[in-house]
């Protein structure tokens, strides 16, 4: 059963060029749409599915042309090279949590519900939201909410969980959310709580570092003329994401040769990202916040 409402799942079929013959990646399995529409397109081709979840895993595809990969994307090559499937022909990246994750309190991942304070996408990882609210000191918080959440009050915000945190242990969600809103700014008090989240979620999931682990690896995982395509949901995925295709590195700058060609390891595809339509995002609200963005190995 796919859970999952994949956003821009036509573009990124069109972004991949899928060769019914290819070998393809999903490195975000979640729900399984877009590993259902590449394999739509498949007739002997092959498709290897990364997931850190174990609940996605669980759901994943009876087709014997998918093999599942219980990993962290961060493993790509590694992986690919064990399973005898390297370079590949395109891969996929939707840095977006599924809508089952989110939608289950008990995760901890949605403003929306009452859960502990976990976000954790591996179980098996000992690193929660809840340890990190109680154990940081009062200034890496400030650092992580304002690096990772964008959050400009965050030295206040920090400030205001230590003193809450010293009468007694910030555990759930709820705790936090009453917490953080007396911080927000009148009228945009949702959108502050979902920054303070994402904050959390990223620190936990060491999703920053795992992105970069995973583009660093992409180019040399892929044959020449293979697409890369990323999906991001905030800034500070799409910055990454944006230099490391037009430079091959995360700061932007274009390095080129002794005659001037530039040494950057892809070809991007579109100067612009690609967004999701108005009838998409009124459908998907989750969507709003999507950029795709396509590169081709040289």
């Amino acid at each position: 059963m796919i859970y999952h409402k994949s956003v821009l799942l036509s573009e990124t079929v069109e972004a991949l060029a899928i060769c019914p013959d290819g070998i393809y990646v999903d490195a975000t399995f979640g729900g399984g749409g877009h590993s259902k529409a590449i394999l739509d397109h498949l007739t002997n081709g092959k498709l290897i599915a990364f997931d850190q979840d174990e609940e996605a895993i669980s759901n994943r595809l009876n087709d014997p042309r998918l093999i599942m990969v219980n990993h962290n994307f961060r493993f790509l090559r590694n992986f690919l090279m064990l399973h005898r499937v390297f370079p590949v022909d395109g891969i996929l990246a939707d840095l977006g949590l599924s809508s089952h994750q989110i939608d289950q309190a008990d995760r901890g991942f949605s403003t929306r519900f009452e859960g502990m304070l976990d976000m954790r996408m591996d179980r098996n990882k000992k690193m929660t939201a809840r340890k990190i609210v109680n154990q940081y000191t009062e200034g890496d918080l400030a650092g992580l909410f304002r690096n990772y959440g964008e959050i400009r009050n965050a030295r206040k915000l920090a400030a205001c969980i230590d003193r809450h945190r010293k009468e007694k242990e910030i555990e759930t969600t709820t705790e936090l959310k009453t917490i953080a809103q007396t911080c927000a700014e009148r009228g945009k008090e949702n959108k502050y709580l979902a920054q303070v989240f994402q904050a959390l979620r990223i620190e936990v999931n060491e999703e920053m570092d795992a992105l970069r682990e995973f583009l660093k690896q992409a180019p040399a995982c892929l044959k020449p003329g293979g697409r890369l395509v990323v999906i991001s949901y905030h800034s500070l995925e799409d910055k990454l994401v944006k230099n490391f295709f037009r430079s091959g590195n995360f700061e932007g700058v274009t390095e080129k040769d002794f005659y001037g060609n530039e040494l950057s390891p892809l070809k991007v595809i579109t100067r612009k990202a690609i967004v999701p339509s108005e009838s998409e995002t009124e459908q998907n609200s989750r969507a709003r916040s999507a950029h795709l963005r396509i590169a081709e190995k040289r």
